[in-house]
This record gives structure tokens, C-alpha cells and sequence, in this order.
């Protein structure tokens, strides 16, 4: 038999010297990259906050096909700088006071660079041992600073584990809740019984995990709230709900509850929640992708009174643990019901260690297969800045918050709406109230339009009770003092323009 000659191709192709990993140019590629971002960090306030483009402007801008040969990163990075950032909303700026905040860190980029390089697809223990391990650490670490009973952990019972977003927490706990109830009741046809319950003040994201789960639509139930209660959800009035269903031959299955819900960062009650759902034998999930951050200073801790009594909680460190996006931790008390619906065991991923039951494999805890190794960059911010960094950086947050609340309030043109608890103020311009609940409302929408339209500043607004609210979410990582300061004289500098066009 011949030889295999590797050397004969005459071909000019540039394929022929193609090397996608070269470990020289990497080194000087990344560096000009590191470079490129920090640049971008120094300067992130002279651009406008809200991206001033206009729907399909980047077409006109860029080719209608990929380049046949390669063009050096100078030139891609150019073409950066002129056409992509003109399209970004700047979450980064420090004038930035819209949503909630997606929190940053020189720990968590250096972490997310380590994740990538060693690009472990970590589905079983197998795949990457000190990957599924040092989740697990992890895990134990922030419910230990988060004081979550041991029933949580994996030191205890229970465990936790990284998933992408709050979406795919709540869709995995409903689906093992929904398994086990279907167990219980004995044919599939009972899933069109099975009723889920929440708040009208909850995430958007939990009506379409059900419907995912197969919930039938009428019957996710949306328990209504009020200002008099800042928007909390009433056990009271879930039990009334829960029992009229119960009554008319529906089985409860699902109840979510929220610590710092998106409009107004309202807090449920959970230890009478709780109560209701161990009642009826619903599982009861926590959402607190904003607010359970706080909870680890021990001055909010308070909102997680309760917890005990609770199958399953999720929060968010890309939202106030500057941690990048993306990162949801999920804690269940039960992960064999996590296991036992979602689990999958195809022959070529067979192995001793996983068949000897001996080994964590997170494949079967989350909705895909493949995870990246997103435990490093927790662990990097967790050991680069030590707990009692994290608590400074949220109570820098809620202390500038209370400051912008405390300018709102100086103010007779303007009140605040709902009690501030966290980083997220709401309030209105409220001098003309006696004009009618649309009239205030078209003012309030015009002082929106008018900051946001200035780029100098970017927030957003909700409708809560049928209340328009402005929403002022303190958290970005570079915001200072003197943001907030001059965010508050550019809003009252709109309300001015704006009173004073009424007048005239």
C-alpha cells in the first residue's frame, strides 16, 4: 500500500496555511482586544445611552456576503468602532438606570476568558470532573452567604446548580413538578387539570415556561394585587383561588412567588405562601433573580423569612453580583425530581462513574445538554472580591437609590409611587393629578421620551394598579454619585421644558 503524501497539494489556497489556533497570534490578538474593550470602558459615557439608530441600519452598512479571504482584526475592529456601537444601547454606561442592571467585574471577564479557553462541555462529571465539582462548591458557597438552610445544599440534602436564565430555572422545577403530580394522579390526561399560580406582578417569563410545560393556558392563574399591599402577593386571596379551584375538581400544582419583582421590586410573603402551598402539596418556587442578591447582607435578609418551607429558588448574580452575563443559580430541595424528569442515558455517554450514582451529572438538571464552565467566573468574583466587597458594592447601589429618592421627594412636582426597598426607584411627575389619571400620564410619558431622547440618560417605565410609573433602577457597575445627580437635573430639566410648553 502507498503512502499518504500530505505535502503533494499545489493548491494557492489560503486554506493551505490555515491555522485557527495559533498560540502567538492569540497572544497578540487578544491583547489588542483587551485593549479595544478597556478603551471602550474609559470612554462608555460619550455615547448615547439609547442607541439613536433607526430599523435596518446595519445592512445598508455592512456587505451582503462573507469576505472570500481574511481581513486582519484592525480592520474588523474599525468597522466596530464606526457601525456596531452606534447600534448598542450601552448597558455598561453609568448613565444607564433602565430594567435592572447587568453588573460587571475585571473578576468575572478574566473568569469568562478562562471558561472559554478551556471550552468544557461539562455534561457529566465524566466530561469534566473539576468542572461539575467545583459547581457544586460553589453552589454550597452563596447559599451559605445567602443563609439557606442545608435542606438547599450539597453539603446538606439538596443541591444547586448554574443555569442560563431565571426561564430555564422555572421551567425545570415546573416540569418536575408537573411530573410528579402526574405520577401521583396516575394518566396524562390529569395535565389539563393541573393549575399553576402567581402574582400579576410576575415576570412575563413564568406564563411562558408553563405554557412550555404544557399548562393549559387558562389555567395559569394570575392572582391580582394592589398598591395598599406595594404590589405583594395575598395568601388570603391565593387560598380563595386555590380552594375554588380545588372545588371544581382542578389539582393545584405550582405556585411562584417573587423577592424584588420587576415593576416595583414588590416582595411576596413567603412563610404564609408557603403555607398555602404545603397545604394543597403545590410545589412553591422563589424567583429572586434581583432581590435575593441583596440578601446576602444580612440588613435584607429578612425577605427570605420563610425559605425553609420552599421546594426551589432561583437568583441572578449577572444582575447585582457582577458576575456577566449569563448566570441564574438554582437551589431545589429534591434534585432526584429534577433527575428523574429531565434525565436522558444514550450508550455513548455511559460511564461507571455516572451508572455507580457516586457523581453529580448536571446534564439531567437543566433543559439541554451541553454547559459551559460557568462556575469559574463566579468563583474568580467570589474569591477576587470576598463577601464583604459584594455587600459594599449592593449597598452602594440602594444608598444612591435612597439618595435619587430623597432628590424625588424634594420636589412637590413629583411623588413616589410604591416604597423603595432595593436599587429601583418609581415615581411620577403628579402636579396636574387633579387633571386626571390620562392626563398625568401623557405628561409622564413625555418626560420619558424627552430623557431618553437626549442620550444623556436612559430609563424606563411600568404600569402597576393603572398607574404609570417611571422606574430608576441604581445597579450599573460604574455608576457613581455624580450619575445620579445629574440624571435628577436632566429630568427635572425635562419636566420644565415640558410644564412649560402646558403653560403656554
Amino acid at each position: 500500500m502507498g503512502s499518504l503524501d500530505l505535502s503533494s497539494d499545489s493548491s494557492s489556497s489560503p486554506q493551505r496555511e490555515f491555522k485557527p489556533l495559533d498560540p502567538e497570534e492569540f497572544r497578540k490578538q487578544a491583547h489588542q482586544m483587551v485593549d479595544f474593550i478597556a478603551d471602550y470602558y474609559k470612554k462608555i459615557e460619550t455615547y448615547p445611552v439609547l442607541s439613536q439608530v433607526q430599523p435596518g441600519y446595519l445592512r445598508t452598512l455592512l456587505p451582503q456576503t462573507a469576505p472570500y479571504l481574511p481581513e486582519p482584526l484592525e480592520t474588523i475592529l474599525s468597522d466596530v468602532t464606526k457601525n456596531i456601537t452606534p447600534g448598542m444601547t450601552h448597558w455598561l454606561s453609568p448613565n444607564f438606570f433602565a430594567f435592572f442592571p447587568a453588573t460587571v467585574s475585571t473578576a468575572a471577564f478574566i473568569g469568562e476568558m478562562l471558561c472559554t479557553s478551556f471550552n468544557s462541555v461539562g455534561f457529566n462529571w465524566l466530561a469534566s470532573p473539576a468542572a461539575t465539582e467545583l459547581e457544586m462548591i460553589v453552589m454550597d458557597w452563596l447559599a451559605n452567604m445567602l443563609k439557606l438552610p442545608n435542606s438547599f445544599m450539597f453539603s446538606g440534602t439538596g443541591g444547586g446548580v448554574i443555569q442560563n436564565t431565571t426561564s430555564e430555572a422555572i421551567l425545570v422545577t415546573l416540569i418536575a413538578a408537573r411530573d410528579r403530580a402526574l405520577a401521583t394522579n396516575g394518566n396524562n390526561q390529569s395535565i389539563r387539570k393541573l393549575v399553576v399560580y402567581c402574582s400579576d406582578q410576575t415576570h412575563s417569563t413564568f406564563t411562558k415556561a408553563a405554557k412550555l410545560a404544557g399548562i393549559t393556558p387558562c389555567n395559569i392563574k394570575s392572582i391580582p394585587t394592589n398598591l395598599d399591599a406595594a404590589f405583594s402577593l395575598s395568601p388570603v386571596l391565593l387560598r380563595r383561588v386555590v380552594e375554588a379551584d380545588v372545588a371544581a375538581g382542578l389539582i393545584p400544582l405550582y405556585l411562584c412567588a417573587t423577592v424584588g419583582t420587576t415593576s416595583t421590586t414588590a416582595v411576596d410573603p413567603l412563610e404564609p405562601l408557603a403555607d398555602v402551598a404545603r397545604e394543597y402539596g403545590m410545589w412553591m418556587h422563589v424567583d429572586a433573580a434581583y432581590g435575593g442578591s441583596a440578601c446576602i447582607c444580612p440588613e435584607f435578609r429578612q425577605y427570605f423569612n420563610g425559605i425553609e418551607g420552599v421546594d426551589s429558588l432561583s437568583l441572578s448574580p449577572h444582575k447585582w453580583l457582577l458576575s456577566y452575563l449569563d448566570c441564574c443559580c438554582l437551589w431545589v430541595k429534591s434534585p432526584r425530581l429534577l433527575v428523574k424528569a429531565l434525565s436522558t442515558n444514550p450508550e455513548y455517554l455511559r460511564n461507571k462513574a455516572s451508572e455507580s450514582e457516586s457523581v453529580v451529572d448536571f446534564k439531567d438538571w437543566q433543559v439541554g445538554t451541553g454547559r459551559k464552565f460557568k462556575s469559574l467566573r463566579l468563583w474568580l468574583v467570589l474569591r477576587s472580591y470576598g463577601v464583604a466587597n459584594l455587600q459594599s458594592h449592593i449597598r452602594s447601589d440602594v444608598r444612591m437609590a435612597k439618595a435619587f429618592e430623597g432628590l424625588v421627594k424634594s420636589d412637590p412636582r413629583f411623588e413616589i409611587v410604591v416604597p423603595r426597598r432595593f436599587g429601583l426607584v418609581c415615581f411620577r411627575l403628579n402636579q396636574f393629578s387633579w387633571a386626571g389619571s390620562g392626563y398625568t400620564e401623557l405628561l409622564n410619558r413625555k418626560l420619558l421620551e424627552w430623557v431618553n431622547s437626549s442620550g444623556r440618560v436612559y430609563m424606563t417605565h411600568t404600569i402597576v394598579g393603572g398607574i404609570y410609573i417611571l422606574r430608576f433602577a441604581v445597579g450599573a457597575t460604574l455608576t457613581e454619585d455624580h450619575h445620579v445627580a445629574a440624571a435628577w437635573k436632566l429630568i427635572k430639566e425635562g419636566a420644565d421644558t415640558i410644564l412649560k410648553g402646558i403653560h403656554n
